[in-house]
């Protein structure tokens, strides 16, 4: 707040609550408020995808800094036709990963910044497994002197569920199915978020098109 009244221009990147209180104070002094705050990014991986690098750039993308980016992909749609190998070949590659929890520090998954976080994730896990999706890997928070939470993979879902609705800021991969590049779409565009997406095929046209 101090800053805003000071300033003759604000960049802000955050919650799209505290941006609320920014843009207000902004306006009331007539200046400039550029806000970047989260989003519920999708992912569309088409028939014709390369399944590899598909299920290496959505890990990469969801996982890194522990999904705690604003344009960390959040919401992943797989054609019918590919669905189950595209899951095969997530899965594997998650295992791969390993947390940080070694004394030395090593391996891929850092803990999580706040507290609040790792249970904001939880409840978004627990509303949808309580409404029938399945979780394939990860699903806990891991206390170690910090808090961890593992890549997890949850499948069922449905787009009433508020993990894919809300901002989860977590290393969470839902993928739902989709049978045909409109329902794809309709699917993607469902969010009040817009920051970003992803199209995986081969066909450079046909993911310009999408």
């Amino acid at each position: 707040r101090a800053m805003i009244d000071r300033a003759d221009a604000v960049c802000f990147t955050g919650s799209v609550a505290t941006g609320r209180q920014v843009a207000r104070q902004a306006a009331g002094r007539f200046i400039p408020a550029f806000l970047e705050l989260g989003g519920k990014d999708p992912a569309l991986v088409l028939a014709d995808a390369d399944l590899d690098i598909a299920a290496r750039a959505v890990i990469r993308s969801a996982v890194g800094m522990t999904g705690q980016a604003c344009q960390s992909l959040e919401r992943i749609y797989c054609h019918a036709d590919v669905y189950d190998a595209f899951l095969a070949t997530l899965l594997a590659q998650l295992d791969e990963l390993s947390l940080t929890l070694s004394e030395d520090g090593s391996g891929d998954i850092a803990p999580l910044i706040f507290a609040s976080q790792a249970e904001t994730i939880q409840d978004q896990i627990d509303q949808a497994v309580a409404r029938g999706a399945r979780v394939l890997r990860g699903g806990n928070i891991i206390e170690a002197g910090g808090l961890w939470y593992p890549p997890t993979v949850v499948v069922d879902v449905s787009q009433d569920m508020a993990l894919m609705q809300e901002e989860t800021f977590g290393p969470v991969i839902p993928v739902q199915r989709f049978e045909d590049i409109d329902q794809a779409v309709a699917l993607a565009n469902d969010s009040v978020f817009g920051l970003s997406g992803a199209v995986f095929s081969k066909d450079a046209d046909t993911a310009a098109s999408v």
